[in-house]
């Protein structure tokens, strides 16, 4: 048997078990019932009930996809800004998709949106692994980064 403070008392009648819950006004709980001689603990179990509900809610982390949406001629300031907007997402576990948007006549020069899309792929390349290397998709190009 297991104390409410957490000393053990060893092998003791159930009588015995129960007037020690009864004086200290708690429960008798059987916390292994399969071992020889079974495990008794005096614990409040209304209060343990509580805290193993509380911990079960609680909800772990939904990898999300946030996108990073940026133009051929995005300044470089702009870039950086975005770029510390990814780590931040990368940081948080969610995965992030960088894509580069073409108009009208930039789908001519597809090699300045290839090379924003390498300075941001080399920027954050120490808090993410590249899950999809960037591809054309029609007036896009995408990549997907996920966090390491």
């Amino acid at each position: 048997m297991i104390g409410p403070d957490g000393t053990q008392y060893g092998v003791i009648t159930l009588e015995e078990a129960m007037s020690r819950a009864r004086d200290a006004e708690l429960d008798l709980v059987e916390v292994a019932p399969n071992e020889r001689p079974p495990v008794c603990r005096i614990m409040d179990f209304g209060k343990y009930k509580y805290e193993k509900n509380k911990k079960s809610g609680q909800k772990t982390h939904q990898t999300k996809t946030k996108e990073i949406r940026l133009r051929p001629k995005t300044g470089e300031h702009d870039v950086e800004t975005k770029v510390r907007q990814a780590i931040g997402f990368l940081k948080h576990k969610d995965k992030v998709q960088v894509t580069v948007m073409f108009k009208g006549r930039e789908l001519a020069h597809v090699e300045e949106g290839q090379r924003v899309m390498q300075q941001i792929l080399v920027d954050l390349a120490e808090f993410s692994k590249l899950e999809s290397p960037p591809s054309q998709q029609g007036k896009k190009m995408i990549a997907m980064l996920a966090p390491k």
